[in-house]
């Protein structure tokens, strides 16, 4: 039977940052607008956080009946590790989904964005269908599809349009920003993974790009957040100051121009996930201190 701790790392942790840096940047793009709301805000980041922790229960419920998760690098594997019993880790996906299903309808009745209803059922389906069902698209390489899309574009414009009932340039090219980096979360845990995924079949997009594509991949995902933040600018001046969160990548990208595979990558992961917070924050503060009208 896991442990308490076991369950948490099944959580992957790790991956929290692309539910929260959305959220941020959504709420944020609202200020200037004399619409954000912090108690709005606060229930996107549960229903975020929760669809969050639901995918990466339902992630491991999924790879592990099907074998594919028994021999990786990288965090706790409830299911292909036989630590728990495949039908509690299901549970707590479903828990975690219809934890931030309820929250969501709470959002959505006190902001009467109705729209979102629909948006987020869908959200939750593709959830599960990630690497569940009988054709999950997470094994045809659509993965990053589906991180930038629910990660970025839903979770950061879903917050922005509660608050304001409207869409932004600042915000859609915060939530294209937001979204690449969480992809190319994604992308460095799929590089790492490549050898054990090839073999058991599981065609993520890594696999099908191979490792030197996959590498320049993930520079251009960094690359884009790096673009959008220019675009923000253009409204909002000191949306510069995100760039700085690029120096948290220095010294691990060279670890991944110089070629690390395994468990080498895992500080690249970690620090992709703090960039993105990093990024989410500093581009925030940047556009809630740029001078009026702009």
């Amino acid at each position: 039977m896991a442990t308490p701790a076991q369950w948490i790392a099944g959580a992957r942790p790790r991956t929290l940052p692309a539910a929260v840096a959305p959220v941020i940047i959504g709420t944020a793009a609202a200020a200037p607008l004399d619409k954000a709301n912090l108690g709005l805000g606060l229930l996107a980041l549960l229903v975020s956080l929760g669809l969050q922790v639901g995918v990466n229960y339902a992630n491991d419920y999924s790879d592990g009946i099907r074998g594919t998760d028994g021999e990786r690098v990288g965090p706790v594997r409830l299911v292909g590790q036989h630590l728990a019993n495949p039908d509690n880790v299901k549970l707590m996906a479903f828990a975690f989904f219809g934890f931030a299903g309820l929250v969501g309808l709470a959002l959505v009745a006190l902001s009467q964005a109705w729209i979102m209803i629909p948006l987020g059922a869908l959200a939750v389906v593709a959830a599960w269908k990630y690497t569940g069902g009988s054709n999950p698209y997470g094994y045809r390489g659509l993965g990053e599809v589906y991180v930038f899309v629910f990660f970025g574009l839903m979770a950061t414009l879903g917050t922005l349009y509660t608050q304001t009932h409207q869409v932004t340039r600042a915000g859609v090219a915060g939530a294209v920003g937001v979204g690449a980096i969480a992809s190319a979360i994604l992308v460095v845990n799929n590089l790492r993974d490549i050898p054990t995924d090839r073999e058991s079949g599981k065609l993520t997009l890594a696999v099908r790009l191979g490792d030197t594509r996959t590498r320049a991949f993930y520079l251009l995902l960094v690359a884009v957040a790096a673009v959008m933040v220019l675009v923000v600018a253009v409204d909002y001046p000191f949306a510069l100051i995100a760039l700085l969160a690029l120096a948290l990548l220095w010294k691990p990208v060279q670890v991944l121009r110089a070629r690390a595979t395994g468990a080498a990558l895992v500080p690249l992961l970690a620090a992709t996930g703090l960039f993105e917070v990093a990024y989410a924050v500093l581009l925030a503060v940047g556009v809630v201190i740029s001078p009026a009208g702009q």
